[in-house]
């Protein structure tokens, strides 16, 4: 060999080890530029400024983090609003197109807070809500509580209670007790209420086991035959007003077929309720995917919606049964999207393996403010944010600052070699299920929420403290109060 060969053969294995193309996972590609923004991955705002840094809302990320720290999480107002209006406009385009209307709940688990509930309102959207806390946070926003459609496996009598006197348009009833529980206080208070049967279609989503919910073996809602029995009985309540069934087969689910499948089998017990009294609802739930990393190939909501309502429409044909009014329950596809989370890199370290090397990225958030990643699996994407890099790609994973080794934050990325300490990384995609599952392991305090749009930056929840971590802590508050009164008889 040609010691033009070997100095070639060298560049080559040093790029190969750099690249890590071993260690890399299949769908991961070394990109031409690590500093591109993907899309379909970012805010539709999201761009690199003349600088270099990354711009949301039309404010740099250096602006961001110098204002309200680091971490925080952003979320871009006008992505979030279009794409909730988007959501109405296609289930409602699409159902009206087979003779029929839908109604459109924004599923508050995903993330909910008084303006954002507003933001959904204001879009057309109805709200749902599984915990009597996000029943207060919807109320509070004003929306209607006829517009609110109350979740949950196990509701607490003071939930029902709170829900059946606030006039909520929908509890979707998930076993024999809570019918018989809501029997009793709708007889109590001398209301009635609308409900809807939850049944489980026996359809596993194509996704994480943690995440399908229409398989046997969970915890949420009724065998279908257990289901038509459920609501055979729920006829036989004064208080009670079936109003259908609801089947949420999953989340993170890409294409139609779940959702076809599922709706088949549910119109099953569908047209045999029609045999005792109108059916008038069929709530096929949510869990449209979307897309984390340039690899995700997620179906356009438009396109979502008109496939799911033409095969509902096509069964109910060929049942020779009308069509009823359905609903759909979309969380992650309207906010999951709108959401950048904003990192400060405190270390780095590269480790050197047989297979290749991986640099080690360590931010100041982690698994208390975006626990998927533990949980699921679940994959990210991530940008300098503050600058572009000048250096080549490496094969980096963003981990937090708690003590687990599973405290990962984007566990396989190409991200500039030259990123260090002191420079922002910025984390697409966390708009859902990150605030909402946030937790403070380790003393952590949650980071602030705060919403940006045209130029203008504005706070949608503060950021904890340390002491309001220390508040709770009862020998801590009562030992400050001790010392307050005794500084007081010192004087």
């Amino acid at each position: 060999m040609s010691a033009e060969q070997s100095q070639s053969a060298t560049r080559l294995f040093l790029v190969s080890a750099h690249n890590s193309p071993v260690l890399a996972p299949d769908w991961l590609e070394v990109p031409a530029d690590p500093n591109d923004l993907a899309a379909g991955v970012w805010p539709a705002t999201a761009h690199r400024a003349g600088d270099g840094q990354l711009s949301l809302g039309g404010i740099p990320a250096g602006d961001l983090a110098a204002r309200f720290g680091t971490p925080v999480l952003v979320l871009d107002e006008a992505d979030a609003r279009a794409r909730a209006s988007e959501a109405h406009r296609a289930f409602t385009s699409a159902a009206e197109a087979h003779g029929t209307t839908a109604r459109v709940y924004y599923a508050g688990k995903a993330f909910l807070s008084v303006e954002i509930a507003r933001w959904m309102l204001e879009a057309g959207l109805n709200v749902d809500v599984c915990s009597g806390g996000e029943l207060e946070v919807a109320l509070a926003a004003g929306v209607p509580a006829a517009q609110i459609g109350f979740h949950g496996n196990n509701k607490s009598v003071p939930e029902l209670v709170r829900a059946v006197e606030a006039g909520v348009g929908s509890i979707i009833v998930d076993s024999d007790i809570e019918i018989e529980r809501l029997g009793e206080i709708t007889a109590r208070l001398g209301a009635v209420q609308n409900v809807l049967v939850r049944v489980r279609s026996g359809v596993h989503a194509d996704t994480h086991d943690f995440l399908a919910t229409a398989h046997e073996d969970q915890k949420f809602g009724f065998s279908l035959a257990d289901g038509e029995a459920a609501a055979l009985r729920i006829r036989e309540i004064d208080g009670l007003n079936l109003l259908g069934l609801h089947c949420h087969i999953g989340s993170q689910i890409f294409g139609v077929d779940g959702f076809r499948e599922s709706a088949q089998r549910v119109l099953e017990v569908h047209q045999r309720l029609l045999e005792g009294g109108d059916v008038p609802l069929l709530n096929l739930g949510g869990g449209f995917g979307i897309a984390y990393t340039r690899a995700d190939d997620a179906t356009p909501i438009a396109d979502l919606a008109s496939d799911i309502v033409a095969v509902v429409a096509e069964a109910c044909f060929e049942r020779g049964i009308a069509l009823p009014t359905l609903a759909f329950e979309p969380g992650r596809a309207v906010i999951g999207p709108a959401g950048v989370t904003l990192y400060e890199v405190g270390t780095t370290k590269t480790v050197e393996l047989d297979e290749g090397a991986r640099t080690y990225i360590s931010v100041d958030g982690g698994m208390s403010d975006n626990a998927r990643p533990a949980l699921y699996g679940a994959q990210y994407s991530a940008r300098l944010a503050s600058r572009e890099g000048a250096g080549e790609p490496a094969l980096s994973r963003v981990v937090g600052i708690h003590c687990e080794s599973g405290d990962i934050v984007v566990d396989h990325e190409y991200l500039p070699d030259d990123v260090g300490p002191g420079d922002l990384l910025a984390v697409p995609v966390t708009g859902a299920y990150c605030a909402a599952l946030s937790s403070n392991y380790n003393h952590t305090p949650r980071p602030p929420i705060i919403a940006v749009e045209r130029g203008a930056a504005r706070l949608l929840v503060r950021g904890e403290t340390i002491d309001d971590l220390l508040a709770r802590d009862i020998a801590y508050t009562t030992a400050a109060a001790d010392r307050e009164v005794a500084g007081e008889g010192e004087e």
